[in-house]
């Protein structure tokens, strides 16, 4: 729509064209196409996230609620239903039974010893027949009386020996790391400063959450909140232990469950 002007003696002047209207309706279709657009946007992340919940309920149903004490086997073997994985070169580790009265869980634990010299050597045992995408992960460990040579944790989304996630506790630097090795090459993701508690068996913990289509790992050690990190390199797999370099380690009381809530994380379990 064009519009003339008229001077005082009703001349005609230059003519002006008007875009107030299609200004108006510019953005209104802009305004269009942005509500769609969070709208797309929001039911992906809905679709997303349903998903996710979908999945962790039906490992719910699948018996992955575990714990293994050690206690239903003999000193001297080798743990059942466990795959023994290393990483970086060097010999085997040595992942025995043995029985020990003063165990968390009476009357057994499991005692290893590794002699790899290399820093990047880890040695893994897990957990066969179980895969966990968000799982809930603790277990009960004891350093040598000097710490010195005690370096492990707890490894998840465990693919083979060169696709895990780590939680390495080192009690004599007191400190905490949370790794991601993928095709062997290993990316520290967080490291914090610890306090341990004034007893010989300490608690480990770490929980794998999702919450608006990011994924959180968060570690607990003796029940204090050590390390948060996000990351979703690798999703579904195995569970189990690690010790790193030349270690000696005790551990008791492994217990794996899928956190399928989407609630704020709860304080860790008295276990």
């Amino acid at each position: 729509m064009e519009r003339i002007e008229v001077n005082e003696q009703g001349s005609s002047m230059t003519r002006k064209p008007v875009c107030v209207m299609a200004v108006f309706l510019a953005v209104a279709v802009m305004a269009g196409e942005w509500g769609v657009s969070v709208e797309r946007s929001h039911a992906i992340q809905a679709e997303s996230q349903t998903e996710k919940e979908v999945n962790l309920k039906d490992q719910a149903r699948e018996g992955l609620f575990n714990r293994w004490t050690f206690d239903q086997q003999k000193p001297g073997e080798a743990p059942l239903g466990f795959a023994m994985l290393g990483f970086g070169e060097g010999p085997v580790a040595d992942w025995t039974i043995k029985s020990d009265p003063d165990a968390p869980s009476i009357s057994n634990i499991l005692a290893v010893t590794s002699s790899c010299q290399a820093v990047t050597c880890y040695r893994l045992i897990v957990a066969n027949g179980f895969q966990y995408e968000y799982p809930d992960v603790s277990v009960r460990l004891r350093f040598p009386l000097d710490a010195a040579t005690g370096v492990g944790g707890i490894v998840f989304g465990v693919k083979d020996a060169t696709h895990f996630y780590a939680v390495v506790v080192n009690l004599a630097a007191k400190t905490l790391d949370v790794s991601r090795i993928v095709d062997g090459q290993e990316t520290r993701l967080g490291r914090s400063a610890i306090t341990p508690k004034a007893v010989p068996w300490h608690s480990l913990r770490i929980q794998r959450n999702t919450i608006i289509s990011k994924d959180f790992i968060e570690a607990f050690f003796d029940g204090q909140l050590a390390v948060t990190v996000e990351d979703q390199s690798l999703a579904i797999g195995q569970v189990g232990l690690l010790v790193r370099g030349q270690s000696a380690l005790d551990f008791d009381s492994l217990h794996a469950i899928p956190l399928f809530s989407q609630r704020p994380l709860s304080s860790p379990a008295a276990y």
